[in-house]
């Protein structure tokens, strides 16, 4: 399979929360779509009484994360998907390494790395990895992280720092079993700032009210005016939006299959903030907005340049 979009992701549910509409979108236009995962959410928090047994027991919460991974990408339409690990040439476990907060919205490395810990992966062995999928793909459109990781999580920054370097491996080197690939366009996944603040404001809201009735009980609301994370850029940095509503069925659908990380995920209608919401372990309502945003990686070509068409649903930034 060649062509289409290939995205690189840390965790289970990352796909879904940071880029469910671009994937869904891609393939509802009938593209190949690759999701590459470089851990298995290991050590993440789990949420409910139902799964409170898997938290703490790594195997058995990776391999039920597997399983709500699988069940997201069928409802977004992605039918290729491989874990990173899986193209090391030696016999490799990439872990989830876990993460603690180090500020508001900041998450930095716990005290607790674990040995097979991703976030401190040799380099160029998870880069070598990503590049042969690179070359056997062979993707018009590469989306990841930003460098700060959306938020700070050890994981993510690394999963960029592969991503990055795995395209420049891929565009030099051959390997046994395909030539040298460059991929023409390469994307961060971002969020304007000023999107960011109206989503939020949008949060406490009569429309979001009605959405989650007494579900609301226990969650708490975003500040607006708190510093915001690493994925919020200055509006005038993001160049592509991707319209949520179309697809927004699948992107809530595809949140509701991560159980285990995803909580109150409710469509919200009449607000031209957010279409949707949902909240994770931290009981933090969240919005589900209006676009996804995202920016060219500096040195990446445009889109017209390069001869990419975006399916209808994709637009740049006039």
């Amino acid at each position: 399979m060649t062509g289409g979009l290939l995205a690189v992701h840390a965790h289970p549910d990352d796909e879904s929360l940071a880029t469910g509409a671009l994937l869904a979108t891609w393939a509802a236009a009938g593209r190949p779509v690759t999701v590459v995962t470089a851990t298995r959410g290991e050590r993440g928090e789990v949420i409910g009484r139902r799964w409170a047994h898997l938290e703490g027991d790594g195997p058995a919460l990776a391999e039920h994360r597997e399983g709500e991974l699988a069940a997201a990408l069928r409802v977004l339409g992605v039918r290729d998907h491989g874990f990173l690990d899986e193209a090391v040439a030696a016999d490799v476990r990439y872990e989830d390494s876990g993460m603690a907060w180090v500020g508001a919205g900041r998450a930095g490395a716990p005290e607790d790395v674990p040995p097979g810990a991703f976030a401190f992966a040799p380099l160029e062995e998870a880069a070598d990895a990503l590049a042969r999928v690179l070359r056997s793909r062979r993707p018009q459109v590469v989306v990841t992280y930003e460098p700060g990781g959306g938020y700070g999580h050890p994981d993510h920054v690394r999963t960029h720092e592969v991503t990055r370097l795995a395209l420049e491996l891929a565009a030099c080197e051959d390997d046994v079993h395909a030539p040298a690939h460059v991929v023409p366009v390469a994307l961060w996944s971002v969020v304007g700032r000023s999107d960011l603040r109206r989503a939020q404001v949008a949060l406490a809201g009569d429309g979001v009210l009605a959405a989650l009735g007494a579900t609301i009980t226990g969650l708490t609301l975003p500040d607006p005016a708190a510093e915001q994370p690493s994925v919020a850029v200055p509006d005038d940095d993001v160049d592509l939006l991707v319209d949520v509503a179309p697809v927004r069925d699948r992107v809530l659908a595809a949140l509701r299959a991560h159980a285990t990380q995803v909580q109150a995920v409710r469509p919200v209608d009449g607000d031209d903030a957010l279409v949707g919401c949902y909240a994770l372990s931290n009981a933090v309502l969240a919005a589900v907005p209006t676009v996804e945003a995202y920016r060219y990686v500096p040195g990446s070509l445009r889109a017209e340049e390069a001869g990419v068409v975006w399916p209808a649903g994709v637009r740049p930034v006039a």
